[in-house]
C-alpha cells in the first residue's frame, strides 16, 4: 500500500519563490504574495538569529566564570 500511496500522491509543490528568478511574468498580486512570503521568512530568520545569539551569550557567560 505504501508504494501505491507514493505513486498516486499529489506532486510536490515547487517553491513559491526562488531567489533571482525573473519577475516580469508575475502579476501585481503574485508579487505581493511573494513579498509577504519573503517577509515571513525574514522574520523567521531574525528570530533564529536572536535565539542563537542568546544561546551563545549564555554559553560564553557560563564558561567565562
Amino acid at each position: 500500500m505504501a508504494i501505491e500511496d507514493d505513486i498516486f500522491a499529489a506532486p510536490k509543490k515547487k517553491p513559491q519563490h526562488e531567489i533571482g528568478q525573473p519577475l516580469d511574468s508575475l502579476s501585481v498580486g503574485e508579487l505581493a504574495e511573494r513579498i509577504e512570503l519573503l517577509n515571513a521568512e525574514i522574520a523567521r530568520l531574525e528570530a533564529a538569529r536572536t535565539a542563537k545569539a542568546a544561546s551563545a551569550a549564555a554559553a560564553a557567560a557560563f564558561f567565562k566564570t
